[in-house]
């Protein structure tokens, strides 16, 4: 991830070295060198995805590609929150880093959870499948298009969630390569640590307009998104709602930078009439018209 960028940007080069240094990890051999098994375990996954989603806004900005408004998938919400100005870099690799490490140790401590990809079957559904299930610890995680959720939750209740799913018309349902039920109660304990941590870390009132995962909706404050950031840990991505938002905010068109082109999928299911642009590599990025 990000390698492109790292070997033609000297800007993005020094910016592996202060995310680095602010998370203690050598984030040019994990990114560069690592195997599939160190990647996913989330205290990697997080810091990772964060650096190559910065180190491709910053790409774009060096292209000439300067935004209005910014917004973020799950993790990928904190690049955006620095490139709204409401914390420094610096602080938001810190942070991350931190993060990934809780949720991690918090689904460590739940004893085995997971999460699982619905696809073709309305969030509507999938609600009430799980609320007539009687199952106590199952929860859509990401609410990602009109057809297709995440749900998360123990390994045990995933598994028979996923048979009612299936019955209930599912045409797939994709076990996650992750370490935990991410934007679930079962993370109770990483949101509760990670309150404290950010307590004492200056959030700025937003330069940009910037959309929030708990919400779907625009953040207005520092002091908004300083509670935000614990909340996420343990609610879901209302992604469909996020995406409404910031077509009704006017913008005419997006750029996905960040590692692959999963938004870009969701953007277009979305059924939005504004162009979603992938802009996760350097070749991707040069073929922008300004």
């Amino acid at each position: 991830m990000a390698k492109d960028f790292h070997e033609t940007s000297k800007a993005v080069r020094e910016l592996f070295e202060l995310a680095s240094e602010a998370s203690k990890i050598d984030l040019r051999k994990l990114l560069f060198e690592s195997d599939e098994e160190t990647l996913k375990q989330t205290r990697n996954t997080q810091i990772a995805v964060a650096l190559a989603g910065s180190a491709a806004a910053l790409n774009a900005r060096e292209h000439g590609i300067i935004p209005a408004g910014c917004a973020g998938f799950s993790v990928g919400e904190w690049p955006a929150l620095a490139e709204a100005g409401i914390i420094s870099h610096a602080d938001m690799f810190r942070l991350v880093a931190e993060r990934g490490r809780l949720m991690d140790e918090a689904g460590t401590r739940s004893g085995g959870s997971t999460m699982s990809a619905v696809l073709f079957l309305s969030p509507e559904k999938i609600e009430q499948v799980i609320a007539e299930s009687g199952l106590k610890q199952v929860w859509i995680a990401n609410y990602n298009s009109p057809v297709q959720c995440v749900i998360s939750g123990t390994e045990a209740d995933i598994a028979v969630a996923e048979e009612k799913l299936k019955a209930a018309g599912a045409k797939r349902v994709v076990r996650l390569k992750v370490s935990g039920a991410f934007h679930s109660p079962i993370m109770a304990y990483a949101a509760e640590a990670f309150a404290d941590f950010v307590s004492d870390v200056a959030f700025h009132d937003p330069q940009l307009a910037v959309f929030s995962n708990v919400t779907g909706a625009k953040i207005s404050s520092g002091a908004e998104a300083r509670k935000l950031a614990s909340a996420q840990i343990i609610s879901p991505v209302r992604w469909i709602a996020e995406e409404q938002a910031i077509t009704e905010d006017g913008f005419e068109r997006c750029i996905e930078t960040g590692p692959g082109t999963v938004l870009a999928g969701l953007w277009k299911a979305s059924g939005s009439s504004i162009p979603c642009l992938a802009g996760g590599t350097l070749d991707a990025l040069a073929s922008i018209s300004l």
